[in-house]
This record gives structure tokens, C-alpha cells and sequence, in this order.
């Protein structure tokens, strides 16, 4: 509806309600991952499938988070798909780009076009190396979908590619970025690097409470209405666990982090100067 509607809406209004569905969108394809809103994987993914951010096939997605969550380093780029981290060997241009978006601000001006290219760079290497078929499967029928969803914006909507990058994938990701900021932090201690962000009525309603991050490791397959639940009534041994590593709300996060590093991006430096 809101894109049959975008016409008449006025770019910065659109952009706040097109980032705010795409941000929402990812958090249900995070919640169809572990097993919700049914019983059924297939029909799950299937509800989760639309290709709505353009560039991240969910295959792939669910494949990276579970593998996410199996690690038992998390944060260290070695064993975890999804940490913002780089490794001892990184290239001189990567050490650049994760300075880039070490602070709040870097993460949400510069983060949605740096992690979406260096994740597409690193497809591409993937799709021509050998035993790449499934891979090539995977992103045949995104790209189909893509090509579905790009015919309806055009012939449906007037909605042109730039506008729905601008106003909807921008954003969303943008959105989504202010969650995975804080919710790992490298620590030589394993079982202090997930972090709980309390008191975010909002923006815990658009990460479907996954700000509530250590009673969600911690029960990966508890569905997201019931996490607050369960967090108040374990607040205490998570806390113990994590070593205290809970902020009041996004604001503390964005007071600290906005034009401050939240660590420093070479995983091993990290550790070293972890308490």
C-alpha cells in the first residue's frame, strides 16, 4: 500500500515509512530463521522470502545467522559470519572502511552502501569459484523475484528504482544498523560479548525485541513476543553472564557511540584492550 501510495507522499515522510517497513521486514526474516511465526519452516520462509531489500537474498541471510549463532567465538571474524570485526590479515582498503563506520554516525551515513558492496564483492568472488551451483541457484531466483518486485514499483506504483533505493532500502538498512551496532562487543571472556539494550519501547517494537540481544542467544527459539518475558525473569543471571553489558535505551547508545568508536575494529586490538 505505501507504495501504491508514493506518489503522493513527500520524500522525507516516505522515507521515515519506507525505512521503518524495511527495517521491519528484516526483523521478521530474523524471526522466521527461528522457527516463527508458524510451525513450519516452509511456510515460513515463504512468508519471509520477498526479496523487499533488493540486495540480500534470504537463503543466504538464514544460512550466515544460524552459522552466527552455532559459533561459539562470536565476534571474531575467523568463526562469525556476521561480525562487524576484522581479522589480523584484513587489507589495508577494509581497515579504512570499518574505520569509516566505527562510530554511530559512520554506521548510519556511510555503513548501508559499505555493507551492501562488500557484501555483493564477496558474492561475486563466491558465484565464480568452483562448486558455486547452489549459490548460482540461490541467486537465479532472487534475481527473478527482484525482477518481479522492480516490474511492480514501475508498472503499478510510478515508483522509480532511485526513489525505492532512497526511501526504502537506504534507510531500512540504516535502521537496521543502529540494532547490530551495539549487540556484540569483542572480549577476551566468550560469555561477555552480547550485549541487552533495556528500556526501547520503539525502536524495540522495530527489532521485534531483539535489543533484548543476551536472552535472545541465550533461547534462540523463544518468539519474539515472548523474550521481554523471559528477560525479566532471568535479567539477573544474563547480566551476570555478560558482565553487566547492558545500555538504558538507544539514547546511551547513540550519546556514547554517535561520534565515538564503539571499538576498535581489529578484533585481536579489541580483545587486548577488553576489562
Amino acid at each position: 500500500m505505501l507504495t501504491l501510495a508514493s506518489a503522493k507522499i513527500p520524500t522525507p515522510l516516505l522515507a521515515a515509512l519506507g525505512g521503518w517497513l524495511l527495517a521491519w521486514h528484516g526483523s521478521f526474516q530474523h524471526e522466521a530463521i527461528h522457527g516463527h511465526p508458524t510451525p513450519w519452516r516452509r511456510v515460513n520462509d515463504a512468508l519471509a522470502f520477498a526479496p523487499l531489500s533488493l540486495w540480500l537474498p534470504y537463503p543466504l541471510y538464514r544460512r550466515s545467522h544460524l552459522a552466527h549463532h552455532a559459533t561459539h567465538d562470536l565476534t571474531d571474524p575467523e568463526h562469525d559470519p556476521e561480525s562487524r570485526y576484522l581479522a589480523a590479515s584484513a587489507s589495508r582498503g577494509s581497515r579504512l572502511l570499518a574505520a569509516a563506520g566505527s562510530t554511530l554516525a559512520g554506521r548510519l551515513l556511510l555503513g548501508p552502501p559499505i555493507e551492501i558492496a562488500t557484501f555483493l564483492a564477496l558474492e561475486v568472488r563466491a558465484l565464480t569459484s568452483p562448486g558455486a551451483a547452489e549459490a548460482r541457484r540461490i541467486w537465479a531466483t532472487h534475481l527473478a523475484l527482484v525482477a518481479a518486485l522492480l516490474a511492480w514499483l514501475h508498472l503499478a506504483c510510478d515508483l522509480s528504482l532511485g526513489r525505492y533505493l532512497l526511501c526504502f532500502v537506504y534507510p531500512g538498512a540504516a535502521l537496521s544498523l543502529i540494532r547490530s551496532f551495539a549487540e556484540h562487543r569483542a572480549h577476551r571472556d566468550k560469555d561477555r560479548r552480547v550485549a541487552v539494550v533495556e528500556n526501547a519501547p520503539l525502536l524495540g517494537l522495530l527489532f521485534l525485541n531483539n535489543n533484548l540481544h543476551a536472552a535472545h542467544h541465550d533461547s534462540p527459539g523463544t518468539p519474539w513476543y515472548r523474550l521481554p518475558g523471559r528477560y525479566a525473569r532471568e535479567r539477573s543471571r544474563l547480566l551476570s553472564a555478560n558482565g553487566g553489558l547492558v545500555y538504558d535505551g538507544y539514547a546511551e547508545v547513540f550519546r556514547r557511540y554517535l561520534l565515538a568508536p564503539h571499538d576498535h575494529h581489529d578484533h585481536r586490538k579489541a580483545l587486548e584492550t577488553s576489562r
